[in-house]
């Protein structure tokens, strides 16, 4: 099916069954050989919204399967000749999605901070941006609990992670 999406035109009956593919695909790697066919099949924006629906309310497995195949949805910046400006195809396509990707930082943050599931915390952690400027300010010490729930976790992988996000984006002190 994810083979056949590549090829061109697909029923819009497969949407579901191939978004279900990425999110239980437990490989982080191989996700992206579901991910990327449906995202060119379907859109970037339609994936990352079932993508928000299952980190939203799904189960454990549903929520950490999200946050796996979500980091194949973004939309890449590319630059113009060996610059540091973006050509204006791939700010447009970036900006397209700039009110998913805040919707993702809200709901990963909290989907940390209130599930106790060790695999969502680990999935959800490395694309969760650290830095509290990025929340409004009634979701900020939610930034500073999830930095708390990492360092005293009793997972290494999670007191490792936590420790590399803070160092690019220290949280500020209250």
């Amino acid at each position: 099916m994810a083979r056949r999406a590549e090829e061109g035109p697909v029923p819009d009956d497969w949407f579901g069954p191939l978004i279900r593919a990425a999110v239980y695909e437990p490989d982080p790697s191989l996700n992206r050989q579901l991910v990327d066919p449906v995202r060119n099949a379907f859109g970037r924006r339609r994936v990352q919204l079932a993508l928000l629906d299952y980190l939203e309310a799904g189960s454990g497995a549903d929520a950490a399967g999200a946050a796996r195949a979500w980091y194949w949805t973004s939309a890449p910046l590319s630059y113009v000749g060996g610059s540091t400006t973006p050509t204006p195809e791939s700010l447009a396509e970036y900006e397209a999605v700039a009110d998913l990707r805040q919707r993702y930082r809200h709901t990963a943050l909290r989907r940390f901070v209130t599930d106790n599931d060790l695999d969502v915390r680990r999935c959800i952690l490395p694309g969760l941006p650290l830095d509290p400027q990025l929340y409004p300010e009634d979701m900020r010490d939610l930034v500073a609990r999830a930095v708390e729930i990492a360092r005293t976790s009793d997972d290494e992988y999670l007191k490792h992670r936590v420790e590399i996000q803070v160092a690019v984006h220290p949280p500020v002190p209250r």
